[in-house]
């Protein structure tokens, strides 16, 4: 059963797509490591996130390599960072398998950090982002590139109540590097 959401905590689900990958001839997708553009964005990523507003309680990352990478080097920016839980079915997922992996988070969880792909993290911000401050829903559904990080923010009593529609997307950025 599906709670309904608008009671309980503030809860935040912030999701970033991995950061720019190497495409090196003849390695197989999932084991795709990070470009040098990756490396030096995903940091940037861990401090954007840490000045949007706070850390998560929890994160869950794809078992891709160049996801993980992108969580190490995001995570290494503050200065302990959460537990992770490292999930293959974050790994090419669309919008509804990412949602059915957030609804298992414990419900004492109320910042949860996704780290993966696209589209589905798109599809998935845009799903339940109901609506977003700023132009910031625009430019997301425009184009959600690698290193992007998207903070939505809504009221419930567990993760099984996010559903389409009851999230406020309440940041949108492209963290970069410095060369």
């Amino acid at each position: 059963m599906i709670e309904r959401a608008g009671a309980g905590p503030m809860r935040r689900l912030m999701v970033l797509r991995h950061a720019k990958s190497a495409w090196p001839e003849g390695v197989e997708d999932h084991r795709r490591p990070l470009a040098p553009r990756g490396l030096r964005d995903a940091p940037a990523a861990g401090r954007a996130l840490a000045e949007a507003g706070g850390l998560p309680d929890l994160a869950l990352c794809s078992t891709a390599v160049r996801a993980r990478r992108t969580w190490e080097l995001a995570a290494a920016e503050w200065g302990t960072p959460p537990p992770v839980r490292y999930d293959r079915r974050l790994y090419a997922a669309d919008a509804a398998d990412l949602l059915d992996v957030v609804r298992e988070v414990p419900r004492e969880v109320e910042a949860l950090l996704l780290v993966g792909h696209n589209p589905g993290l798109e599809e998935l911000v845009a799903e339940l982002a109901g609506d977003g401050l700023d132009d910031s829903l625009e430019r997301l559904r425009a184009k959600f590139p690698t290193s992007a990080l998207a903070v939505l923010t809504w009221r419930g009593t567990g993760w099984p109540a996010l559903g389409p529609g009851t999230a406020l997307l309440t940041s949108f950025m492209v963290p970069r590097g410095k060369k």
